[in-house]
C-alpha cells in the first residue's frame, strides 16, 4: 500500500536490533547510565537510519510518511496522557481480589472509549492506591495486559493500530462487529488468571491488611471538567483533512486541560511529564530505526507468507512483530501484505473477502502489544508511573519470562485455537 518503498540494505535493520537490545538490557545492566543517556542512544540510532534514507536511498518521502505517523501517534497518546492526568480519583479503603477484577473489567471497557492510553493514565494511580498495602508487580503487569492493551480491541479509538486501520478506510464499527468474541475471550481469560494470582497474594497478606481490604470503597472524582477536553480529542479522531488539523486540535485540548486544571489535582496525581517524555524519545528512535524492517516486510510479504496464508499466519505474524516493533506500523505492514496476497483492489473488496484475516491482524496487533514494554505506547508510561511510586516492576526480560510466557501466552494460544486455527 505504500508507494514510497525502496528496498533497503538488510544490514540497515541492525540499528533497530541494537535499540531493542538496549531497551531490553541496559536498564538491567546499567540502570543509572541508561536513565541519563537513553535519549542519546535512541536519537543517535534513529539518526543513522534517517541519514541512510535521506542521503543514500534519497527517499525523503518515506521519511516524511513515517514522521507523520509518529506525530499522529504521539499527539494522540500525549494529549490523552495530559488530559487524563487532570482527573483525580480519590479512593479510600483497600480492594479485595473481586473488587480488583471488577475494576480491571471497567478499565477494559473504558479503553474503547478513552483509548488504552487515556484509560491507563486515568486509572493507574487509583489502581495503585486501591492496592497500596500489598501492591506488587502482578498488579502492574495485569493492568498493562488488560487496560493498556487487550481491552482496547473494540473501537478505532481503543488502540493506535485500529485507529490507523480506520484512517485506511476500515469502517468505525467494523472492529466491534468482528472482534467482540475475541475481546470477550481474551479479557475473560486474563481476568480469571488475575483473580487466582491476586487471591493467593491476598491470602498471604497479614491479617491487618486483609481486614483493611474488606472495608467499603469510597470514591471521589476531581477535575471532571477535563471530560470536555477528552470529548474534544475523541471528536478530533474523525477529522482527516486538512493535514495536521486533527493533531492541532489534540494539542490545543491538551494545553487547555493543563492550564485550567487546578494545581491541587495535578499534585494529588503526582502529575509530571517524564512518562510521556520517555515514550516520545524512545518511540522516535523506534519509528525511525524500524523503517528498514517494515520495508523489508512489505516487499517480501508474499514470499514469506505464501500465496494464500491462513488466518493464524496473520495472527501470529502481526502479533510477534507487534511484540518487538510498535504495533501500529506493524498493523499497517500486514494490512499491506493482506492486500498483496489477496489481490483485493480496495478496502471494500478486502472486507468482503478477507474479514477473518483482517480480524486476525487487528486482534494480533492489539493483544500481542501486551507482550513487552515496547509493544504499545501506554506500557512504558504505566511502568514509569509505577517506578515513580517506588513499586518494584519487572525488567524487560523479567516481564516476558515471569508474566508474558506463563500468563499472557495461554490466552493468546486459546484465542488462536478458538478463532484462527482454521
Amino acid at each position: 500500500m505504500n508507494e514510497n518503498i525502496i528496498a533497503p540494505n538488510p544490514w540497515m535493520i541492525l540499528p533497530f536490533g541494537l535499540l531493542l537490545g538496549a531497551i531490553a538490557l541496559a536498564p538491567l545492566l546499567v540502570p543509572g547510565g541508561w536513565r541519563r543517556h537513553y535519549p542519546k542512544v535512541a536519537l543517535g540510532l534513529g539518526a543513522v537510519t534517517l541519514g541512510y534514507y535521506l542521503f543514500v536511498l534519497r527517499n525523503p518521502d518515506r521519511v516524511l510518511h513515517v514522521a507523520h505517523d509518529y506525530l499522529s501517534f504521539i499527539m494522540l497518546v500525549g494529549s490523552l496522557f495530559v488530559v487524563s492526568g487532570g482527573i483525580h480519583i480519590r479512593v479510600k479503603g483497600e480492594a479485595t481480589p473481586r473488587a480488583n477484577v471488577l475494576f480491571l473489567l471497567i478499565g477494559a471497557v473504558l479503553a474503547n472509549l478513552l483509548g488504552t492510553t487515556g484509560a491507563a493514565m486515568l486509572l493507574i494511580r487509583p489502581w495503585i492506591r486501591m492496592n497500596r498495602y500489598r501492591v506488587t508487580a502482578h498488579h502492574i503487569v495485569f493492568f498493562i495486559f488488560i487496560v493498556a492493551n487487550v481491552g482496547g480491541c473494540l473501537t478505532p479509538i481503543g488502540d493506535p493500530p485500529l485507529f490507523l486501520g480506520y484512517l485506511q478506510g476500515v469502517p468505525f464499527g467494523w472492529v466491534a462487529e468482528h472482534c467482540w468474541p475475541m475481546w470477550v475471550t481474551g479479557v475473560g481469560i486474563l481476568l480469571a488468571i488475575f483473580y487466582v494470582v491476586d487471591r493467593l497474594n491476598f491470602l498471604r497478606a497479614p491479617r491487618a491488611v486483609r481486614q483493611l481490604e474488606t472495608a467499603q470503597e469510597t470514591w471521589k472524582f476531581e477535575g471532571l471538567a477535563n471530560l470536555f477536553f477528552l470529548a474534544v480529542i475523541l471528536g478530533a479522531v474523525f477529522i482527516n483533512r486538512p493535514v495536521f488539523l486533527r493533531e492541532g486540535i489534540m494539542l490545543a485540548a491538551a494545553a487547555g486541560s493543563f492550564f485550567t486544571t487546578a494545581k491541587s489535582v495535578h499534585e494529588a496525581n503526582r502529575f509530571h511529564f517524564h512518562p510521556i517524555q520517555e515514550v516520545a524519545v524512545l518511540f522516535v528512535g523506534i519509528f525511525a530505526t524500524m523503517i528498514p524492517a517494515l520495508d523489508w516486510l512489505d516487499l517480501n510479504a508474499r514470499a514469506v507468507l505464501g500465496a494464500h496464508p491462513a488466518a493464524g499466519v496473520f495472527y501470529f505474524g502481526t502479533g510477534l512483530l507487534s511484540s518487538g516493533l510498535d504495533n501500529a506500523p506493524t498493523y499497517l505492514s500486514f494490512l499491506s501484505a493482506l492486500f498483496g496476497t489477496s489481490g483485493a483492489r480496495g478496502i471494500e473488496e478486502l472486507l468482503a473477502g478477507q474479514a477473518l484475516n483482517l480480524a486476525a491482524i487487528s486482534v494480533g496487533a492489539v493483544f500481542f502489544g501486551a507482550a513487552t514494554y515496547i509493544g504499545n505506547g501506554p506500557n512504558f508510561m504505566v511502568k514509569a508511573i509505577a517506578d515513580h511510586e517506588k513499586i518494584r516492576t519487572p525488567t524487560f526480560p523479567g516481564f516476558i519470562v515471569k508474566f508474558t510466557l506463563p500468563f499472557l501466552l495461554p490466552m493468546l494460544l486459546a484465542v488462536w485455537l478458538i478463532f484462527f486455527r482454521g
